[in-house]
């Protein structure tokens, strides 16, 4: 494989090193700021013809992320780069998949499209997959996805003792079963009604059979946390012990990790997006994906 050059986008630039360490990669230099206008400045320090060329850019609040990594993107392209990728450990605009009331508009595919129009290549750790099997039936370019579930399980199995995982609602059963799988223990899942963006209700199975347990809540994004607050304090007061929660994607819009600390014993996310509760580090999984679709 030839030499990938690897640029980060602005808050990037740590996951970036370490991909670029992986891969023997080339680390370049971005240079970009806001004119007073608020339009983007930007140069790329590097010499990107004929070469192949990794962006990383976790796209968590994505629409001021957005337009700097497609002039990046462009620019790299102008100037000969043979290919540009894009390693986003986090994929944005996967949640809106289908039209709920009349004039929605279909982000999922939308974004998808514009991406695709952008960069040749994708690289992201599981995205949210609710009513699709893949990322081919929306995105027109390669593509790899990066599970988590063996990372998330190898850190359970270190640090809780006699763990009942729990899953937030039906759609998490399929994965959530994975980890208990890799991890030999029980799991449970919930049952979830979502009343609005921040408000969801929640319902227990029966807990008999587990109640020595310590529950590990685990969930694929945790954005306002309402969700495991909520599963958090019903665990509690059902007897059980204040849950681990474990997550991949660490959004934590507003106060939530806040919130959520309160009702859980400990939090831990993967290092798809920076945050003081990142635990798992999934590098090693990102270069891996990368070197096998990256031009050779």
């Amino acid at each position: 494989m030839t030499q990938l050059i690897w640029i980060a986008m602005p808050g990037n630039e740590e996951m970036a090193k370490r991909l670029s360490a992986l891969t023997n990669g080339e680390f370049a230099t971005l240079e970009t700021r806001q004119f007073p206008d608020g339009e983007t400045y930007l140069r790329l320090k590097a010499d990107v013809s004929g070469k192949e060329i990794a962006i990383v850019c976790t796209l968590d609040h994505p629409d001021g992320k957005f337009l700097p990594l497609a002039y990046t993107a462009a620019t790299a392209q102008e100037l000969g780069a043979s290919r540009v990728g894009l390693v986003a450990p986090y994929l944005a605009y996967m949640r809106q998949d289908r039209r709920f009331k009349e004039g929605e508009a279909v982000t999922s595919t939308h974004f998808a499209r514009l991406l695709s129009a952008t960069v040749d290549w994708l690289v992201t750790v599981d995205p949210h997959l609710h009513r699709r099997a893949t990322l081919d039936e929306i995105y027109t370019i390669p593509n790899r996805v990066v599970p988590a579930d063996i990372q998330l399980a190898a850190w359970i199995g270190a640090h809780v003792t006699r763990p009942l995982i729990v899953g937030p609602d039906a759609e998490s059963e399929q994965w959530v079963g994975r980890i208990a799988k890799h991890v030999q223990c029980p799991y449970i899942v919930l049952a979830k009604r979502r009343l609005g963006d921040r408000r969801v209700a929640l319902d227990l199975p029966d807990l008999s059979a587990v109640r020595k347990r310590r529950p590990v809540l685990v969930d694929d994004i945790v954005s306002s946390a309402g969700t495991m607050v909520e599963a958090s304090r019903l665990l509690v007061a059902a007897g059980l012990t204040k849950p681990a929660c474990v997550a991949i994607h660490g959004l934590f819009a507003g106060d939530s990790f806040r919130v959520l600390s309160e009702v859980a014993d400990v939090i831990v996310t993967t290092n798809s997006i920076a945050h003081p509760s990142n635990a798992i580090d999934l590098s090693d999984q990102i270069a891996a994906a990368v070197v096998e679709i990256a031009k050779p």
